[in-house]
């Protein structure tokens, strides 16, 4: 049957505008790549959707046998406030500003933030991590190539694309479906604006001023890469001139998934991804959640509950479960009864996985686990149809159940065959069981100190409600929590 699933995979190709059928550039290996976090501030609820969903990716082509090179980047220099005009402070340098830190002490701070909370969330590590500051000298051989092929231009050290020119050759807009006609029209007047050809134009390689904390040496001037060059640099790098997936969220899509494209096709003469993936955003109260206006909620506020919009905190397996209710390509409305209903559905799917293992086999068969196993890999198969394929695992949770109950009967065989369908189902979807009375090999150690160090950091600020706020929840879980003067110690009960 894995032969089957594998031939079938298709995947939504955000270029094409359709599904294709999936096959890779080099097979068995598969490359792929997904813009990963820009770190100047804590993982927000926003961010744990497209990193699940290609986790869930990343998991299936593994399952269906693919090897593969998962490349999630961190965005450590070059993003600007304004990330369509290219205009504005750094956003790591205006938090180190603002905290009074050096840039890498922002970006080492909110990297394992981010790495703890995707660990919460079951996200499995990329193959490869890479930082655009760990990257900068092929940054810069990459401006140079397209200043070489003639689609960019210098002004005052700073290295601009242009996209007109490109556009006279290749298609600018192709991915997104905007128009340059369009595009050109809507022009307004910018503080350094003077320096472009047209106000399309974005910056490979910036001139840094003299406040600017983070420049580098090039050719051209003491300066910083654009935000856009980092992913085309290290996705060939590492993934080679054409490789199978580029992933992201949807507001990605313009301008730095477009840009990207421009700036690879003009160095290589050819596409370097064949298939564009991209989630659709969180919403809440019917707008896009994002840091930018200010409507987000972290996932440590999620994990434990100190956000006025929560109404209780939510596990990290609470959460995964709720991004699954959805198509990845479709809007996912936050709300704490939707939080609450994945809560009650997971629980109820995992006392299933411990139904399964209590019961006793028959002679016959009066329900058939294959025909829901098909089903659910059917729905994995369409674009990675979450809901559809977790409706059908809860057609077999009824079955469990009514087997269970000696309502139906299951054959020795079969009991296997659910048995191992749901153990790869569950893996593939990133799920895992979580025991709220703190069993110890259920609850991480890491999810305990992670906790724990959220108190500490709230006790140093004085925020003594939140830091006994966590103390209670823990103790609620069975752990034992013991300040001592080098810190704290805890234990389970």
């Amino acid at each position: 049957m894995q032969k089957t699933q594998k031939n079938s995979l298709q995947i939504y190709n955000t270029l094409t505008r359709k599904k294709e059928l999936f096959k890779p550039v080099n097979p068995p290996h598969v490359g792929l790549y997904v813009c990963g976090p820009t770190v100047y501030s804590k993982a927000h609820l926003g961010h744990a959707r497209p990193f699940i969903t290609f986790d869930i990716l990343f998991r299936y082509l593994k399952y269906l046998g693919y090897t593969v090179r998962y490349v999630r980047n961190i965005t450590d220099v070059g993003h600007l406030e304004d990330e369509v005009e290219g205009a504005g402070e750094d956003r790591i340098q205006k938090r180190a500003r603002l905290e009074k830190l050096e840039p890498m002490e922002v970006v080492q701070q909110y990297t394992n933030n981010f790495r703890n909370a995707m660990a919460l969330l079951n996200v499995l590590p990329p193959s490869i991590e890479p930082q655009a500051s760990g990257h900068i000298i092929e940054q810069q051989q990459l401006a140079k190539k397209i200043l070489e092929k003639g689609f960019a231009y210098e002004v005052n050290g700073s290295v601009y694309f242009d996209v007109e020119k490109y556009n006279s050759k290749y298609h600018y807009g192709k991915l997104s479906g905007r128009k340059i006609e369009d595009l050109l029209s809507n022009t307004r007047e910018l503080e350094g604006r003077q320096e472009k050809h047209n106000h399309l134009d974005f910056a490979l390689w910036k001139k840094a001023a003299p406040e600017h904390l983070m420049h580098w040496p090039s050719e051209w001037s003491e300066g910083f890469p654009g935000w856009h060059l980092e992913c085309s640099a290290m996705g060939v790098k590492y993934l080679g001139e054409t490789f199978d997936i580029h992933g992201g969220g949807m507001d990605l899509m313009f301008p730095h998934h477009e840009c990207e494209i421009a700036q690879t096709v003009a160095a290589q003469g050819k596409d370097h991804v064949k298939y564009w993936m991209h989630n659709n955003m969180i919403t809440i109260n019917n707008q896009k959640m994002a840091r930018s206006l200010g409507n987000f909620i972290t996932l440590d506020e999620l994990f434990t509950g100190d956000h006025k919009a929560l109404e209780q905190a939510y596990s990290p397996m609470t959460i995964r479960f709720f991004m699954l209710q959805a198509h990845y390509r479709s809007t996912l409305d936050f709300s704490n009864d939707a939080l609450q209903a994945a809560e009650k559905g997971f629980q109820r799917l995992m006392k299933a996985m411990e139904t399964l293992e209590k019961i006793i086999p028959s002679e016959k068969s009066t329900v058939s686990f294959p025909e829901i196993e098909e089903k659910c890999f059917n729905a994995l198969n369409d674009d990675l149809n979450t809901p559809i394929a977790i409706s059908h695992m809860f057609d077999g949770v009824r079955m469990i159940n009514s087997v269970f109950d000696k309502n139906d009967t299951i054959s020795k065989a079969d009991l296997n065959t659910a048995k191992n369908f749901y153990k790869n189902i569950i893996n593939i979807l990133g799920l895992q069981t979580e025991d709220s009375k703190g069993n110890h090999s259920e609850l991480s150690n890491e999810l305990i100190h992670f906790l724990l160090s959220l108190r500490a950091e709230a006790k140093i600020n004085k925020n003594f409600d939140l830091a006994d706020k966590i103390r209670t929840r823990l103790i609620n879980m069975g752990i034992e929590v013991r300040d001592t003067k080098d810190g704290f110690e805890w234990e389970i009960l």
